[in-house]
């Protein structure tokens, strides 16, 4: 099944905008052709054409578009296609309805209950794919050993495919389920998505429907049991309504392709490629697993192509299209996730991990606030770059035609209205010159701000050397360094996420646009070679020639790695892959071409973090499975990944995967001609880079011979794609006609202290960067959940005044917070700060948050220089250090010393020694007081603490390596520049509201109050000095502390200010000290916001945090109160503990309505899932869904909160920690206020108690836990139209923004979800 004789063999990649054709011609020759996907004029479909111009050119015979084509002369066609992809973005699927439990109407609604964008007051997240509900009376709950339910009546157990047992408390009514769906099929509906919890180990009421479905009349019926048979309801509901919505698009696709063959390709082997890689055929390709479709080709053509296994070398694909980037990696085995968000859609699928981020050819350039700024907003197809000449904004595509790096001589005439005409140097240069005159007149007119060291000074005066005006060429080049810069970031993080060294690998470039930034991008990340691949402007279609064809099949598993379950591993893995050879068998493979490869998705028990583990390589030994030591290949890679193994704990296998392959790619035979003498370049022309304009020659391709070198500067180009050789860069053609280069080092320039905005932009990356390697190594290294897995961490750099620089991630409610904890020591320790000490605190009065959350800081200090010259720290939640309840989150505390452990200025480390003993007592400290215990799990408290240790480590070397490349003074010196950024963009806001309120009221002064729920008032007044833009915050008038917990440290009200500053500001802005820099904040002491030195404050980080937050909003008069609430809940006995905070209403604003059921502003945790929740806990959820009418109403509506039911399986003590429960989020302009939240208690006896906002009660078994969140307030008054229907909101299309994807854009929305 590879090349077939004497025939025509193509692979074909449709896009979005073009489709690229490789074909094996039947002499062994190869040719390639690139076609607009959309040309109606000409043709009906962009593949077909295609095939049809190939054949007609090399027979000579004619094809007539108007009629079938023959095939007799085609072999085989493979294909990957946009088709799904684009049906998901623009929710142009199949009208479908979602068939699902009682009680969880909206659980894919909810999802996660994370917003994805932190600092978006309006919260906008894509639609659901399905169009109707129905809720399925049947229940099935996992067994439970213990379980002290009372039982009225004995269940059905049964066992499930993992081996668990299961009980169905509540049979399927399928007459009921025909009714329901007779009604669907009669509305038009004629696809299905059915969805029970837990269906992965157990399916048959899932299958009775699908049965009943297919009868019916159904034309597709997708069950999650068989769409992805694994545990975690929400994202295998995401991805059964996925293949639902999608697969029918696919069908109508493959019905349209195949009517243009004569008998419909019956007699020819058609493959389309899937999201993991491998080939499937056409009628098994379906919705959930064709998304990564088109890119995957690409992963696949440069690792056959650029991968050497004699060397080892890993490889980094760099794909670089028009409106965005795929950075990806292969070490000899592909890199697959399990779980990836794409438009929206968490779907369960093997995927590929392609890291998708917004810096394309088409990427957008910004001047904003003195910051150089891509993306993510891009030009699109239509109307493309400046230089399409339809009317497009500049773009980076643009900036490299400005610089001479494109030549439009050499690309072909389709730009323009009638796509008849060159690319527009004159328009590019036009726009170009308008900018750089806006930029100099920002530059030389922004006066007299503060800066963020008191001082007040210009832009123009900090500008490079005293010059005053940028150029052109330097304003395009500088938009080119920064577009580089975002894409190095996720190529650093995706390597060392997992341990790998950046600089070790080789840059594998393709995609149109990315032979133009290949050399920098290597250079910036140390790699000393850039491979381009001869077709690299097609390489996913010829990586389609070269693809297997994958089988794969998984069970899930729920047993321990060990002895005693290696012969059940075994037969289930012989099982599987007996499946998948017989599979394969039956599409034309011999034995001797198919190879299986069997994995376990591992973890040790009590973590999620669990790892999808080959035993290649790891042999079989007396205690290992029949399929090689798991346990070895385990262990080794935990150890590469996280920095540690945790020797004593058991390891559980979730899931069995076994994926076989075919081989049946082909082999390109062709070879490049030998050349006799160094080639000629086909013109010289002039280039821009950092030392001005160079001579540089122009090669074609085509007339390379390989063995001669090209010095850089030059350009080398073929039919799809231009290849920048920058200087002191070597490029060399390959035997096989590739292009080699080979990276040398750049000639640093010196840059000065004074301001270049180019650097401003690059420095704030880097300062970023830092932050965020820090957190991946923190991630790594520690080994508790909340910091692992629920990544309830921040890191960030701070100056040598301890003023924050960087902070990574954004945990809104760690923002500036820890600037308070470094300046705090600061004053504290001053001069006595020593190389090699480390700092550990927690304490409120010295910028601590609440007494969980341990922050630990690292002085950088410098040869011969005598005080710190940064600081860098980190600051991560700890799950208990001591305190009266299990978690250290006690509803009641009335003092600081019953909240856990207290650290004000501890060194952790000494002169390079970690202090072990004397941490190890300070965590035990709380037992001497009445009530309360110390840690009461040491062994993670001191893991975690060492973790950060060992990331602060990083950091400081990290800076040290800035300083090394820079300079001490330059560094520091941008360190005020950016903070000075933020502080520009602050004032900016300030000045443009004060402009606004001066018109409308005459008045510069805005105030607002709210309460809390025993009626503490919290009072804000803002005077704002338009002509600084500054202002003054005075929360005098605010009530005094409280005796209970919902005292708020200073630092907590900082970190609520520059959160909505933020948010008021509504765009990307460094977020350091100078934010607050324009801002005087009077806070009254003794009062709920600053407290005294022993006052309890745990509920003030969860809920006063809320309405600070909900203060300043009314005062600005932004949007309506959200919920104001975590809604915490915990419950535990000696045996296990769980806390989870759940969503609510997000409050509505000018334009739009408010989300509903999702957390908001100070808080955006994920919740547990379902099925992960009835597996590990006492608990059953038996609700979970939005709760109507809980949002307020008015033009705009609040959003609704949600209704979580939980009933009990033993004996437990159940906290909740809430507010919002007397007291209701407010409306604006004259929209209504949102519902109140409710907790009630209902007890297996029949009462039904109220147990108010705060409690701490003791459950008995049956005993049920409802918890009603509050909804959000609305906007506006409601207004009707004539015939009484209320005004039709416009929602915003998904694709109006570029949506990230890959493993390095989970981690990071992972961390925001905290």
């Amino acid at each position: 099944m590879a090349e077939t004789k004497g025939k025509f063999d193509f692979a074909i990649d449709r896009g979005g905008t073009f489709t690229d054709v490789f074909a094996h011609l039947p002499d062994g020759r190869e040719r390639v052709l690139k076609l607009l996907s959309h040309d109606p004029q000409n043709y009906k479909d962009a593949p077909t054409e295609g095939i049809r111009r190939v054949l007609e050119e090399e027979t000579g015979r004619s094809f007539p578009r108007d009629q079938p084509m023959d095939t007799s002369l085609i072999g085989w066609i493979r294909m990957g296609t946009t088709v799904a992809t684009n049906a998901l973005l623009e929710r142009q699927g199949e009208r479908t309805a979602l068939l699902v439990t009682r009680g969880f109407r909206d659980l894919l609604h909810i999802g996660t209950q994370a917003r994805p964008r932190l600092f978006d007051l309006e919260v906008c997240m894509p639609e659901v794919l399905y169009e109707e509900v129905i809720e399925v009376d049947e229940r099935v709950v996992l067994r439970r050993d213990g379980c002290q339910l009372p039982r009225k009546e004995p269940k059905r157990i049964v066992t499930g495919s993992t081996g668990d047992s299961l009980e169905v408390w509540k049979e399927l009514d399928l007459q009921r389920v025909e009714e329901e769906l007779r009604g669907v099929l009669s509305r038009g509906i004629t696809s299905l998505a059915v969805l029970l919890l837990h269906s992965y180990t157990w399916s048959a009421h899932e299958r009775a429907i699908g049965s009943l479905a297919r009868r019916l009349g159904f034309t597709q019926v997708s069950l999650s049991s068989e769409v992805m048979p694994m545990i975690r309801a929400v994202p295998r509901g995401y991805t059964v309504c996925a293949d639902a919505y999608l697969t029918p698009k696919i069908r109508q696709y493959l019905r349209g392709f195949t009517a243009g063959f004569r008998g419909g390709l019956k007699d020819v082997d058609v493959l389309f490629m899937q999201s993991d890689g491998g080939l499937t055929p056409m009628e098994q390709f379906c919705g959930s697993r064709a998304i990564l479709s088109g890119p995957a080709g690409g992963v696949v053509g440069y690792a056959v192509t650029s991968y050497n296994p004699a060397d080892n070398k890993p490889v980094i694909g760099f794909d670089m299209g028009g409106t965005s980037t795929d950075v990806s990696r292969y070490a000899g085995q592909y890199e697959h996730v399990f779980e990836a968000t794409t438009a929206g859609v968490t779907l369960q699928a093997p995927q590929l991990d392609i890291n998708t981020v917004a810096a394309g050819g088409g990427s957008r350039l910004f001047f904003r606030s003195g910051m150089f700024v891509v993306g993510p907003e891009s030009a699109g197809a239509h109307p493309g770059p400046a230089c399409y000449r339809k009317g497009g904004p500049l773009t980076v595509t643009d900036a490299n035609l400005a610089l001479g790096r494109l030549l439009p001589s050499f690309f072909p005439r389709i730009f323009g209205p009638g796509e008849n005409e060159p690319l527009s140097m004159e328009e590019t240069m036009k726009r170009f010159h308008q900018l750089t005159r806006e930029i100099n007149h920002f530059l030389s007119t922004n006066q007299s701000h503060g800066s963020a060291n008191g001082a007040t000074q210009s832009y123009s005066s900090m500008l490079k050397g005293g010059k005053s005006e940028m150029s052109m060429e330097e304003v395009a080049m500088g938009f080119i360094r920064v577009a580089n810069e975002t894409m190095c970031r996720p190529i650093r993080a995706l390597t060392q996420a997992k341990g790998h060294d950046t600089s070790q690998h080789v840059l594998a470039c393709f995609g149109g646009a990315g032979g133009q930034h290949a050399c920098a991008i290597a250079r910036a990340l140390g790699m000393k070679t850039v491979f381009i691949h001869k077709y690299s402007g097609i390489l996913s279609a010829y990586g389609l020639a070269l693809a297997d064809v994958v089988e794969e099949v998984q069970e899930p598993c729920s047993l321990q790695y060990e002895p005693g379950s290696f012969s059940e591993l075994d037969r289930r893995m012989e099982q599987l892959s007996q499946r998948c050879q017989d599979t394969l068998r039956t599409r034309g493979f011999s034995s001797s071409q198919i190879k299986t490869e069997m994995f376990l998705h591992m973890r040790y028990e009590g973590t999620d973090c669990a790892l999808m583990i080959s035993a290649a390589g790891y042999p079989r030994n007396a205690q290992s499975c029949q399929y090689g030591d798991f346990r070895g290949a385990f262990t080794k890679r935990y150890l590469k990944e996280f920095g540690f193994t945790i020797a004593d704990r058991p390891i559980m296998v979730d899931d069995i995967r076994v994926r076989g392959s075919g081989k049946s790619g082909m082999k390109s035979e062709t070879q490049t001609k030998l050349g006799h003498g160094p080639p000629r370049p086909t013109k010289v022309t002039k280039c821009y880079f950092e030392d001005g304009y160079l001579d540089t020659n122009v090669y074609l391709w085509e007339e390379l011979s390989f063995d001669y070198g090209i010095h850089g500067p030059a350009i080398i180009i073929d039919k799809n794609s231009t290849v920048l050789v920058e200087p002191n860069c070597v490029a060399k053609l390959t035997a096989s006609g590739d292009v080699c280069i080979t990276v040398g080092t750049d000639t640093q320039c010196v840059l000065g202290t004074e301001l270049n905005t180019v650097q401003l932009s690059i420095f704030s990356h880097r300062f970023m960067s830092i932050a965020e390697q820090m957190g991946r190594v923190l991630q790594r290294t520690s080994i508790s959940t909340n910091i692992k897995e629920r990544l309830d961490f921040s890191c960030a750099v701070f100056g040598p005044d301890g003023g924050l620089v960087s902070n990574a991630p954004h945990i809104p409610v760690h923002l500036g917070a820890m600037q308070e904890t470094v300046q705090y020591q600061l004053k504290a320790l001053g001069s006595s700060l020593k190389d090699g000490d480390v700092i550990l605190s927690n304490h409120p009065c010295a910028g601590g948050s609440h007494l969980p959350d341990l922050t630990v800081i690292t002085p950088v200090f410098l040869h011969g220089v005598s005080g710190p010259v940064f600081f860098v720290a980190s600051r991560g939640h700890h799950a208990d250090i001591g305190g009266i309840t299990p978690g250290s989150m006690p509803p009641h505390s009335t003092s600081l010393q019953q909240e856990g452990a207290v650290f004000t200025s501890f060194k952790l480390v000494t002169g390079g020694v970690f202090q072990e003993k004397a941490v190890t007592d300070a965590l035990m400290a709380p037992a001497q007081y009445s009530g309360c215990s110390g840690t009461r799990n040491l062994h993670d408290n001191l893991s975690d603490l060492r973790a950060q240790v060992a990331a602060n480590q990083r950091g400081s070397q990290l800076v040290k390596e800035l300083i090394d490349c820079y300079g001490l003074d330059v560094v520091q010196a941008y360190m005020g520049h950016i903070q000075s950024n933020a502080e520009l963009a602050v004032r900016d806001m300030l000045r443009d509201f004060a402009r606004r309120r001066r018109q409308q009221t005459g008045s510069l002064d805005v105030e607002a109050e709210d309460h809390m729920d025993d009626g503490t008032p919290i009072r804000l007044r803002v005077q704002i000095n338009e002509e600084e833009g500054s202002a003054v915050f005075d929360f005098t008038g605010t009530g005094t502390e409280v005796w209970g917990n919902c005292n708020a440290p200073r630092a907590i009200t900082l970190s609520a200010l520059i959160y909505c500053l933020r948010c008021m500001v509504g765009q990307d802005i460094p977020l350091n000290q100078g934010c607050l820099t324009p801002i005087k904040v009077i806070i009254p002491s003794g009062s709920i916001l600053q407290p005294s030195q022993n006052a309890a404050v745990v509920g003030g980080n969860v809920l006063t945090s809320q309405r600070v937050v909900d203060v300043i909003f009314r005062a600005f008069e932004v949007c309506a109160a959200s919920q104001g609430c975590m809604n915490n809940v915990s419950f535990g006995s000696e045996k296990s503990g769980y806390y989870e905070t759940v969503a609510g209403g997000a409050g509505a604003g000018p334009g739009w309505h408010g989300r509903s059921g999702v957390h908001s502003h100070m808080t955006n945790t994920r919740i547990t899932d379902p099925e992960i929740l009835e597996k590990r806990y006492p608990v059953i959820l038996e609700q979970f869904s939005l709760r109507p009418g809980s949002g307020g109403a008015g033009k705009y509506r609040g959003g609704d909160g949600v209704n979580r039911k939980l009933r009990f399986r033993n004996k437990v003590v159940l906290s909740v920690l809430t507010e919002r429960r007397s007291t209701q989020p407010y409306g604006l302009h004259g929209g209504e206020n949102g519902a109140p939240g409710l907790n009630l208690l209902h007890r297996a006896d029949g009462r039904v108690l109220n147990l108010g906002a705060k409690t701490t009660v003791s459950l008995e078994p049956g005993d049920m836990f409802c918890l009603y969140t509050p909804g959000g307030g609305g906007y506006g008054k409601q207004e009707e139209e004539e015939d009484g229907r209320e005004r039709p909101y416009k929602r915003r299309r998904l694709n109006e923004a570029f949506a990230e994807r890959g493993s390095v854009f989970e981690f990071r929305r992972a961390q925001e979800s905290v």
